[in-house]
């Protein structure tokens, strides 16, 4: 019979996507694994991959259609054996309404081909066989301390999908490995005043005056995130001076020493790699901060995961160096550099900017001097860099010039005191004007 391939859910809040490009056209053979298309959610481009074999029979989805909901039919497979023509013309039943399933939020799990095709995961990984599995399934097992491979799937060929993993842990029916206390969900937040309607507002403006430009989906997603923030957490502010001068003698003696090849130097750190790591140094020094809120517990993470603010077309991204603490100055510039260039290009993948323990947000290459900037939960602290430059400092009752930076840390309030994030922030200030302890 006819296989359904639907709209994924590319990360667990992608309500709908943009389907930009098909990798097949009609008629094509595809086998799982096989890329197939190209979708667009609010923050990057995620290539799609085939989970069954056969024909495509039909592409119910253009390319370029916008606002594709999550398990939406978007393309018909004929099984392998299956005329072609038949399957397109008898298949393509539309799953039920998101909304109207339990897990409204949960990935895609088109329907097997066959009730052979459904056979338990569990089955397989016994013969030494790979266990088949989405990757949200994979994170969700990992982060629950779940054994996939004891996991039943229920999606073709027996594949574990998201939902899967979540039956497993509720039933106690495969084994997880002791973890933190569980992590609730947020509370809701309080209820504020409607804002005004678009035609209240427009009707302000001279009608020659303006062009409206539609939202775009990462724009709608910043707006969300930010109005979530603010009525969720209430932020503290800290600023500090750091003085830059021992910091910027030691990374140009860090760069004349890089190796070179062909003339090109092996790497060139920036001062924003040096202050990711001294961020993360100092978390690892100040643990307690290192936190995040929830209603019924503190989770208290076991490592630095610095997401670091990169502007793009339209909006903001925050890729992630992970455990940042424990890597060199020249692996966080090349990870910086990789990750940097990927989200321009919309290239990351969901696991690459989702999550983190805190943030970084520089805008002193812009000139500017300092700023606050917006926690972005479930982060409890976020770093906001301005621009180093000469001032005048009083040492010994003289008056010197220095290079100076000031940095402001925003900070949630219900798990990071005055009191501790002063003591974070001035081990983040150690780092800085001593710089040498970050290369031990």
């Amino acid at each position: 019979m006819p296989i359904n391939i639907t709209m994924p859910a590319l990360s667990p809040t992608m309500e709908e996507g943009n389907l930009a490009k098909w990798l097949v056209k009609e008629g094509d053979k595809v086998k799982s694994g096989d890329v197939i298309a190209e979708i667009e959610t609010d923050k990057a481009t995620m290539e799609v991959e085939a989970v069954d074999e056969g024909t495509v029979a039909k592409i119910v989805v253009p390319a370029g259609t916008e606002g594709v909901k999550v398990n939406a039919l978007i393309a018909i497979l004929a099984a392998e054996g299956e005329d072609v023509s038949a399957a397109a013309a008898g298949g393509g039943a539309q799953p039920a309404k998101a909304e109207a399933a339990p897990a409204a939020k949960a990935e895609a799990a088109p329907a097997p081909s066959t009730k052979a095709e459904a056979a338990p995961v569990a089955a397989l990984a016994a013969t030494g066989d790979r266990v088949f599995s989405s990757p949200l399934a994979r994170r969700v097992a990992k982060e629950a301390g779940v054994d996939i491979a004891k996991v039943s799937g229920s999606g073709p060929k027996g594949r574990v999908v998201k939902a899967d993993v979540e039956k497993a842990v509720a039933g106690g029916s495969a084994k997880a490995a002791p973890a933190s206390a569980p992590v609730s969900a947020p509370a809701a937040a309080p209820t504020m005043a409607k804002p005004a309607s678009d035609d209240a507002v427009l009707k302000l403006f001279d009608p020659s005056s303006y062009e409206l430009v539609p939202h775009d989906g990462m724009r709608k997603t910043i707006a969300k995130r930010l109005v979530e923030s603010k009525q969720t957490i209430p932020h503290f502010y800290v600023t500090v001076d750091c003085e830059l001068d021992a910091l910027l003698a030691l990374r140009a003696q860090l760069n004349d020493a890089a190796p070179r090849k062909d003339g090109t130097p092996a790497y060139k750190l920036s001062v924003n790699d040096m202050v990711i790591k001294a961020m993360a140094l100092a978390l690892r020094d100040v643990p307690d901060a290192n936190v995040s809120w929830t209603e019924t517990n503190m989770v208290k993470h076991k490592h630095a995961d610095v997401g670091v603010a990169v502007s793009i077309p339209g909006g903001l991204i925050t890729p992630i160096i992970r455990k940042a603490e424990t890597k060199t100055l020249s692996a966080i510039s090349a990870e910086m550099k990789d990750l940097g260039k990927r989200a321009k290009d919309r290239k990351l993948k969901p696991e690459e900017y989702q999550g983190g323990t805190t943030a970084v947000s520089n805008m002193g290459m812009m000139g500017v001097k300092n700023f606050s900037a917006v926690v972005n939960p479930p982060h409890a602290t976020i770093l906001a860099v301005g621009a180093g430059e000469e001032r005048v400092v009083v040492k010994n009752g003289e008056m010197k010039i220095a290079n100076v930076m000031s940095v402001t840390l925003s900070t949630d309030h219900r798990c990071v005191d005055g009191a501790l994030g002063a003591e974070l922030l001035g081990a983040f200030k150690r780092y800085i004007e001593n710089p040498m302890g970050m290369l031990v």
